[in-house]
């Protein structure tokens, strides 16, 4: 009998999964329905919800109490949260607000955690931090909680920082720091993926692509891709759209729009 967790065995080299990320319940539900196993969450999509800055730790309660809202609803699906940093600034910090805020709706506090996974960064309120940092999280999270897929996300690229070697680096640190993944935002190259895959025996997960195709990043490695904020901003820019017709004088566009009764239903 395999005991690797289920959410470890969706991540293998060169077959990557598709991880839609949720913002609220009738998101998570309709990727679900969409045929996916695993659903993940967007800060951004959360942070626009409640009117705050992304990546600025404002999202913590709605994140925590999404997340326990969609373990309810959804218990048998594997979900994975956008953790931020952590939090928190210390390892412990980071490990009670996971044990406080982030288990299964109605199991005591320390107990059965609501996910399977986590992101956690290395950047705070957008700025790079010392790898050291998010190595002694990730070791203390692990400590804490053997079974949780840890996914150590490497911000070089994402804030700017174009170094290749920095990248991995950090990835080594956070690899024996007992990471189980590495993420990797940001608009790469397949060169600069296949890199850092040769790079890591850690599966790697990088961001859905306007440039590449699911099959181009299986063949550079990859694992997993992740939405991020991709749908959240897709939905909201279609709602603009479906508004500026009507501000020029033209009949509302409802082709392939969910009807209202199906959007309802969602909430059962």
């Amino acid at each position: 009998m395999n005991s690797t967790p289920e959410f470890h065995r969706l991540h293998v080299h060169g077959a990557p999964f598709i991880l839609p990320c949720a913002w609220d319940i009738a998101s998570a539900r309709l990727f679900v329905e969409a045929g996916h196993r695993a659903v993940g969450t967007t800060s951004l999509g959360v942070a626009a919800g409640i009117g705050t800055v992304d990546e600025d730790r404002e999202t913590l309660e709605a994140m925590a109490d999404l997340i326990g809202r969609i373990a309810t609803v959804l218990p048998e699906r594997l979900l994975t949260c956008d953790f931020e940093d952590g939090y928190g600034d210390t390892p412990a910090e980071v490990v009670d607000i996971l044990a406080e805020r982030f288990v299964r709706p109605g199991a005591p506090s320390g107990t059965g955690l609501a996910v399977a996974g986590i992101n956690i960064e290395d950047s705070t309120r957008g700025r790079l931090v010392e790898p050291v940092v998010l190595a002694a999280k990730i070791t203390a999270i692990k400590d804490a909680f053997p079974d949780l897929f840890v996914n150590a996300r490497i911000d070089t690229y994402w804030v700017g920082q174009d170094n290749l070697g920095e990248v991995v680096q950090r990835l080594r640190i956070y690899a024996d720091a007992g990471a189980d993944g590495v993420f990797v935002p940001g608009d790469l190259d397949v060169d600069i993926i296949e890199q850092i895959v040769t790079a890591s025996t850690l599966p790697l997960n990088v961001l859905a692509s306007p440039r590449f195709s699911r099959r181009q990043l299986a063949e550079a490695g990859v694992a997993r891709i992740s939405t991020g904020s991709l749908l959240y901003r897709a939905a909201v820019s279609a709602a603009v759209e479906s508004l500026g017709r009507l501000n020029f004088d033209r009949p509302a566009q409802t082709t392939g729009v969910l009807s209202y009764r199906a959007v309802s239903e969602l909430g059962e």
